[in-house]
């Protein structure tokens, strides 16, 4: 579809920061619209400049409190619809509900595609989204879904930090295809971590598989939420002989206890970036240099141009 309209982004309330990060890349002014609420907490919409024609992107992340951003993004994409926005683009940085991508226990929804029909209904053209929690999401979805990585910001980081003896480690074997392609570009080591979940965000380490003693590791995985598993992957780490331990993860989600656990845990320090706003507790381990964000605005920046100019984003994808 080729789209004639200037290019207009929007946000909603759930990360208008990083909206006008992106902006900045981009030189344009964020969209004028009223992101209010009435008094019994529903969403009062309204665009404040003309659309019609305009090639729209709305930069909303699914993250906490999820339902409520969620619904955002919904009632936002149903009014740039009406006002007769010539393409609409979600732009998710965070998909929530990424976990419920199958049904893995008895009389489970499969909440993922659930979300992808209700995006596709209101509106959406196309999905701009980062590292999602499972790739076969992109599946659910009828219209066009660009994916992309967070890991070229994170290795660019890690090469500037010449960590010697690097070993990076897969949190669990399904992330072991990520932590390969890090190991990959950072030439170091591989190594995963054998883990058993009894229960939803609760995690058990029973082993390394790998050389890890005398060596420095990074841990990587796409997102953390409680911290549960990533301290325990540090601990068995340290418990074999491990020195520095570091991790890094797309999506900084930190519920629960999360800032306890890791202020707690074994590791060195830990990068995350701004796919979702960072918790107000979390600022004194940043403050401490042991929480580092890294901003994925220009990755978006260049997406969001690439797909408005009709080029190939390919060269953004790893």
């Amino acid at each position: 579809m080729s789209v004639t309209g200037n290019i207009k982004i929007f946000s909603g309330n759930a990360h208008r920061e990083l909206a006008e990060e992106i902006c900045r890349h981009l030189n344009v002014d964020l969209g004028v619209a009223s992101t209010d609420r009435f008094s019994d907490g529903e969403f009062n919409f309204q665009i404040g400049e003309n659309v019609r024609g305009s090639d729209v992107f709305i930069v909303q992340p699914t993250c906490p409190p999820t339902d409520q951003n969620l619904m955002e993004l919904l009632v936002m994409l149903d009014t740039f619809v009406r006002a007769s926005a010539q393409r609409v683009t979600a732009v998710i940085p965070y998909f929530g509900y990424a976990r419920s991508d199958k049904k893995d226990r008895p009389r489970v929804p499969i909440a993922a595609k659930l979300v992808s029909n209700l995006i596709s209904t209101a509106g959406a053209e196309r999905v701009l989204t980062v590292d999602l929690h499972a790739s076969q999401i992109q599946g659910f979805f009828d219209i066009p879904v660009d994916h992309l990585y967070a890991a070229p910001i994170v290795v660019d980081h890690s090469k500037n930090q010449t960590i010697e003896d690097l070993v990076v480690v897969a949190p669990d074997t399904g992330g072991a295809e990520r932590a390969r392609a890090y190991a990959k570009r950072l030439d170091a080591g591989l190594a995963l971590c054998d883990k058993r979940r009894e229960r939803a965000n609760v995690a058990d380490v029973m082993n390394v598989v790998g050389d890890v003693e005398g060596k420095n590791c990074l841990i990587v995985d796409d997102m953390c939420d409680t911290g549960g598993t990533i301290c325990k992957v540090a601990e068995a780490l340290y418990n074999a002989g491990a020195k520095d331990i570091y991790a890094c993860f797309t999506h900084a989600v930190l519920s629960g206890k999360a800032i306890e656990n890791i202020a707690n845990s074994h590791l060195k320090k830990v990068i995350v970036t701004n796919t979702i706003p960072l918790r107000e507790n979390a600022m004194p381990l940043a403050e401490s240099g042991r929480l580092e964000v890294l901003s994925v605005a220009k990755l978006l920046a260049s997406a969001i141009n690439s797909i408005h100019d009709e080029t190939s984003v390919s060269s953004l994808f790893i």
